[in-house]
């Protein structure tokens, strides 16, 4: 596996998201040193996937950026992830999963750092989000998301304190 985001160089004073998905953890870091951690979050309901596609409910594994947050969600709070990214895009374009045309889309967004396409069959919409107005029970006993990064609405109301559009989050 790929060195941690802190490893590769960055800057001590860089904010980034760890997610590890095996200890149900979001731990905000401030370059190696964790600042802040948040437990008990639920992920995918059928786990986690470096190849995900559309309607798996399968969490994707690797590095991304916050993308977007929009206004308004139905799960309390969103954060978009920049999902799918390019090395995904390459990889499902080789195996004839996607065309052409959405890897190209991908790769103008990826690499003007925009948010990439939501609607290609390898999924979107993939962020770290509250629960809204679900049941907190069910959040607390099981994996429940399409492939998001589920928090409290209590716990993703603190996270907005250090998060912005290009946040680093890496998902393990």
């Amino acid at each position: 596996m790929a060195l941690p985001l802190a490893a590769q160089g960055t800057s001590e004073n860089t904010v980034w998201l760890k997610v590890d998905t095996r200890d149900a953890t979001l731990t905000v870091m401030k370059g190696d040193k964790a600042e802040k951690v948040f437990k008990d979050i639920s992920i995918g309901r059928y786990g986690t996937t470096d190849a995900k596609m559309e309607g798996d409910h399968r969490t994707p594994l690797g590095r991304f950026t916050i993308a977007w947050i929009p206004q308004k969600s139905r799960y309390h709070r969103f954060l978009g992830l920049s999902y799918p990214d390019i090395d995904r895009a390459e990889r499902a374009l080789a195996d004839g999963k996607i065309s052409e045309a959405q890897w190209q889309a991908i790769s103008r967004a990826s690499a003007s750092k925009r948010r990439p396409p939501q609607n290609t069959p390898l999924g979107g919409f993939i962020g770290i989000h509250g629960t809204g107005a679900g049941d907190l029970k069910i959040h607390q006993q099981y994996n429940w998301t399409n492939g998001c990064i589920a928090l409290t609405n209590e716990q993703i109301d603190r996270l907005m304190n250090w998060v912005q559009v290009g946040t680093p989050v890496e998902i393990r």
